[in-house]
């Protein structure tokens, strides 16, 4: 196999480490990484494209290949307007799919969030289940969407709450048995490893992976 992947939020928790894994494996000969600044990352299968995301036509020949990857997201304390927190959570990726359709890259790889709902009534996981709903209408033959719970690891930024949220995780988490077990944390290693896994993959379809099964594909 001699695959190219293209990766949009390489710069989060979950992109960091799907770059790192992509770039060491065997499979993927080219990793493309949209960012609107360079990264401190040097290999020699690592391409940096820095785009503007708010005129991503403008760089449609860059994202073609196996895969399209989008670990693309944002906080309430990093972006308040609700405006723009749309814009990266649904608007990017919809229309980053949609130029890959156009390409006709075979895979798209969504992180989304457990709980996503588009009939709920709060923001976050009603966005989240618009997001998912809009890229699942795009013409792409593998779609596989992931719903990791609380995400663990080490961020770049310190957040308060989700340092608070991991610690009290360690305690929740061993009673989480049964239909409770998706509700469990899970390290953004995990994800990273089963987003690549499932990228290895032939066949169609839609696929979405609630928490609890992102561990058994990793």
């Amino acid at each position: 196999m001699n695959y190219k992947a293209v990766i949009a939020g390489a710069s989060g928790l979950v992109g960091n480490l799907l770059l790192e894994q992509l770039l060491g494996h065997p499979a993927y000969a080219e990793v493309s990484v949209l960012v609107r600044k360079k990264l401190k990352v040097q290999h020699p299968k690592l391409k940096q494209v820095l785009v503007d995301f708010d005129r991503l036509n403008d760089y449609q020949n860059e994202v073609n290949g196996h895969a399209l990857f989008c670990c693309l997201g944002t906080t309430r304390s990093k972006t308040p307007d609700l405006k723009t927190y749309r814009k990266i959570d649904h608007d990017y990726p919809v229309q980053l799919g949609k130029i890959g359709a156009k390409n006709s890259m075979p895979q798209l790889h969504l992180v989304s969030s457990l709980g996503a709902n588009i009939n709920s009534s709060f923001f976050y996981p009603k966005l989240k289940g618009e997001t998912e709903a809009d890229i699942k209408q795009i013409a792409i033959k593998r779609i596989c969407i992931y719903q990791p719970s609380l995400l663990t690891g080490n961020r770049q930024e310190k957040r308060t709450a989700e340092h608070v949220a991991t610690n009290l995780f360690k305690l929740v988490d061993p009673l989480l048995i049964g239909s409770l077990k998706k509700y469990k944390s899970i390290s953004a290693e995990t994800v990273a490893k089963a987003m690549v896994n499932q990228s290895l993959k032939n066949g169609s379809g839609i696929f979405t992976y609630p928490s609890d099964q992102i561990k058994k594909l990793a």
